[in-house]
This record gives structure tokens, C-alpha cells and sequence, in this order.
């Protein structure tokens, strides 16, 4: 039998959890507790590639995800076969409706370490059963979402295209990996699917296998030129770029394109000393007449190489980014956890909870939290994230001291600020209360929202640590658990 089944039209991710959330969901319906409230974080530790900030990304199909949640007969029928499970446990399942609250940060909006970039407040048992598939959506389309915008920067403005489809670890990472590449600055993809589903424009040239199925190059480009003559790319590498393919797409262009009134879009490079070659043929395109001819380059490219290229003069207009991209080669995982945060009471009280660790990286933030963004007044830069306990205001018209949570002696007082609740209520109840913008406004909103840090928190290279630090009440609470529990 087919494990990747349909319900209701749509794929039912529903059983895409680890086993133990499962055996804890029962654990808890067997003491009685299943719908006890409890809150839970998502939160990375670590930005990847050592870089200086992260992208939000995934909050549009983790809402598809929580939208669908239910259990089908065949889900229970494999449950049961357990022979782990309680039929009353199987009956709770069979009766599933999702009750919990969720908040996130919006999609597009940088991100920083150890900030709740998605919290979850609803019957433990639930709470628990999501926690591998929110894990996956967000980590993967967050990684892809921050590598491709260190590329599109590294780019400086030159149109940066997702080329990765067929080096991505399946269809989902494919599809889901052209949308965050999206999200992160990519003006467009190869991924003719992620046009149809998304909306992002798909385009594409001709592979080697064109040109090397007809006798010569010139009978290719001008057969591509005559089938195409509007959005004519010639691909100049298959022979020799210089001798060969940049002649035959220039003479290509005069025999079948001029005629039609037409002119060449573009020529791609796909190896080589990209910079050398697009050097030579720059000047070969112009001074055949064709200077608004575009040179494209695709060739296991990141953001080392595309800055460096650029920094050596290289000639080039676009760029494709296939592999390192999408699959964000030189780190391929972003490392965010879901952890408990707190207990909800039964007399109304709320009970946190910590994690402690030898680690101090490891050691959790307690207690039902917001994650506020400062900004100045003056020039709309953003200064640093604060963790407030949910009832907490921050006084706008006073200083605020903000300060180093483990090395508190490090101390700034900030004057003439406001700030953001950045945490957005998503679902209530179950019910999803939030309207995910378009696409392109996410992708524009990103690139708004990373143009408010400094540079010196944009570099590639030993970033300036942005901060996220926490109110004096949160750290309080924390350090004063720590200390009980250190007491014990």
C-alpha cells in the first residue's frame, strides 16, 4: 500500500510526526491530561554559513498543514497494529480536531538566534503531535530562504535565478526550495511546477542536448532563434565560447532574428573562467551591435563566487544558481528546535518550564514570551530583539536599557526608538485567523526588512552579532529557576 496517501484532494501529512510524539500523546491521554495547555517555542541556535541573520519562511504551508489535520481510518488501522496504543487513545485520534493557538513571525522578516519564531499554545497532546512536521517546514524553507538571500546580495541587484530543481533531495525540497529562494530574493526558477503552484516565473533556454543534436552549432541557434525569435538565449559553451559560440549566436541573431525584428534576449555560460569569457564576450556582443544583449551565467555558483566575479570586473547581467542553492551546500541544515516553555494550571496559574544544560547554548527561555523588534526613529534601522513576558508593555517615550543575557555588564541605553511585536497570531482555536500575503509581497517585504540592518550585520564574513536579549523581568524569572534548580 501506498504510505503517501490522499484525503479530502490535498496530501495528508497528518502521520509525518516521530513515533514518541505519538507514545507521549497517548502517555498523556492515558493520565488524564492530554488537553492540559501547554506552550511550546520554535527556535533556531545557530545562523548558518556563520552569517549574521536569518529569513523567515514555511508559515504558508505550515498553515496548509495545520488546516488539514485529521486522522483517517488507515492512519488508526497502522496505529493500532502497534499494539502500543489505547483504544481510547485510537478513539481520541479517530475524533481529532485541531485546538491550538499559533503565533509566527511573518514571512520574509529576519530572524535571529534563540527568538520564538513560532510558538504554539494549546492541549499538550496536540501540541506535541506537530512538532516534527512544523520543525521540517520551517527549517527547510528558512534555509533556503537565507541562503538564496546572501546570494541575491552578493548579486547587487543583477536578477538572480533559482536553476536547482534537479539537484534538490525530492519533490518537496525542490518545490518547497524554489519558493523560499523566492521569498529570498530569486527573481525567478526553473521549476516549471513551482510556476503552476506558486506563481513564480518559470523560465528556461536550451540544454547541451540541443545543441549537440544537430549538425552544427549555427543550425542549432538559428532553429532555437527561429522557433523562439522574442526570448532567444543561446547557450555558447557546448564547443568554445569564444571561437565558436558567441560568433555563431551574434551571426545566428543577424540571419533569423534582425529579419523579424527581433533581438536577443541573452547569451549563457555555463563553465569555464566566467570572468575572462564574459569579458571577451561583452565586447564581442557590442561591437557586433548588440549591447542590450544580456550575458547569463550558471555555474555552480554561491555567493563567494558571484561577489568575487564581480569584484574582478566580470561582465554579467544575470545569474542561475542551481545546487548550492538549493540545497544550501555549504551548510546544509538550520538547527531549530521546539521546546517547552511552560505549563498552564488548573487553578489559572502558569507554571514555566526550563531546560538546563552543561551548554549554556542549550539552556532554554521559560515562561509565555513576545519577541519585540526596536528600531530608530530617526532612519527606520533596527536596533535589537527583546523577549518580554506576555503582559509586559515597553514605554516608548522612556530609555530603555537593553542588555547581554549572559554577559550582563554589556549594557545599552537606546533614546528615541518605537518597536514591533513581531509574533503574529496565526490560528486561534484552531481556527486560522491569518491571510497569507502574496508571494511577491513577501519577497518584497524582504527585501525591505534586511535592508533596515546595518551592513556590519549583513557581511559574509564574521558578522556583528545583532542582539537579542531579554527583559529584566524574563531574565529574572530564568536565571532565578536556574538557580533552584541548582539549589536542589
Amino acid at each position: 500500500m501506498d504510505t503517501m496517501h490522499k484525503a479530502g484532494g490535498a496530501l495528508n501529512l497528518t502521520m509525518l510526526a516521530d513515533f514518541y510524539e505519538f507514545t507521549m500523546a497517548n502517555g498523556y491521554f492515558e493520565m488524564g491530561c492530554a488537553d492540559r495547555k501547554a506552550h511550546f517555542d520554535l527556535f533556531f541556535r545557530r545562523v548558518p554559513d556563520n552569517g549574521g541573520y536569518a529569513i523567515m519562511a514555511g508559515v504558508g504551508q505550515m498553515i496548509d498543514y495545520l488546516s488539514a489535520l485529521r486522522f483517517d481510518g488507515g492512519d488508526i488501522d497502522l496505529l493500532r497494529k502497534k499494539n502500543v496504543f489505547s483504544d481510547g487513545f485510537l478513539d481520541y485520534l479517530k475524533n481529532f480536531r485541531f485546538q491550538c493557538d499559533v503565533w509566527a513571525i511573518a514571512e520574509g522578516t529576519p530572524i535571529f538566534p534563540n527568538e520564538p519564531i513560532v510558538k504554539v499554545r494549546g492541549p499538550i497532546a496536540q501540541a506535541q503531535l506537530i512538532e516534527t512536521m512544523l520543525l521540517l517546514t520551517i527549517n527547510h524553507q528558512c534555509l533556503i530562504a537565507t541562503k538564496s538571500n546572501r546570494i541575491c546580495r552578493a548579486a547587487a541587484g543583477r536578477p538572480v535565478s533559482e536553476f536547482g530543481s534537479r539537484r534538490a533531495q525530492g519533490v518537496h525540497a525542490s518545490l518547497m526550495g524554489a519558493r523560499a529562494a523566492y521569498i529570498g530574493g530569486c527573481s525567478g526558477t526553473s521549476c516549471t511546477l513551482a510556476d503552476s503552484e506558486f506563481g513564480i516565473p518559470a523560465s528556461g533556454t536550451m540544454a547541451h542536448s540541443w545543441v549537440q543534436s544537430f549538425d552544427t552549432e549555427l543550425e542549432a541557434f538559428e532553429s532555437y532563434a527561429k522557433l523562439y525569435p522574442e526570448r532567444c538565449i543561446f547557450l555558447v559553451d557546448t564547443y568554445n565560447v569564444i571561437k565558436h559560440g558567441v560568433p555563431n549566436a551574434i551571426l545566428a541573431s543577424r540571419n533569423q532574428l534582425l529579419p523579424r525584428g527581433c533581438r536577443p534576449v541573452a547569451i549563457r555560460m555555463d563553465s569555464g573562467d566566467i570572468t575572462y569569457l564574459s569579458k571577451v564576450a561583452r565586447k564581442m556582443l557590442d561591437d557586433a551591435g548588440f549591447p542590450d544583449c544580456k550575458i547569463l551565467i550558471s555555474n555552480s555558483l554561491d555567493e563567494h563566487i558571484i561577489r568575487d566575479v564581480i569584484l574582478q570586473g566580470a561582465k554579467i547581467d544575470m545569474f542561475g544558481v542551481g545546487e548550492r542553492l538549493i540545497t544550501s551546500q555549504s551548510e546544509p541544515i538550520f538547527g531549530g528546535v521546539y521546546k517547552l516553555a511552560g505549563i498552564e494550571r488548573e487553578d489559572g496559574g502558569f507554571e514555566p518550564k526550563i531546560k538546563i544544560s552543561e551548554n549554556i547554548e542549550k539552556i532554554t527561555t521559560p515562561g509565555d514570551k513576545r519577541v519585540v523588534r526596536f528600531y530608530n526613529r530617526k532612519d527606520d534601522m533596527a536596533v535589537a530583539d527583546v523577549l518580554i513576558l506576555a503582559g509586559e508593555t515597553i514605554d516608548e517615550t522612556r530609555p530603555y536599557t537593553l542588555f547581554d543575557p549572559e554577559n550582563t555588564w554589556k549594557r545599552k541605553t537606546v533614546t528615541d526608538f518605537y518597536t514591533k511585536q513581531l509574533l503574529e497570531p496565526i490560528f486561534i482555536n484552531g481556527e486560522c485567523v491569518y491571510d497569507s500575503p502574496p508571494l511577491p509581497e513577501i519577497r518584497d517585504y524582504c527585501r525591505a526588512q534586511v535592508s533596515r540592518l546595518w551592513e556590519e550585520v549583513l557581511r559574509f564574513e564574521n558578522p556583528q552579532m545583532y542582539y537579542v536579549d531579554l527583559s529584566q523581568k524574563l531574565w529574572d524569572l530564568k536565571y532565578g529557576i536556574i538557580h533552584e534548580l541548582a539549589d536542589k
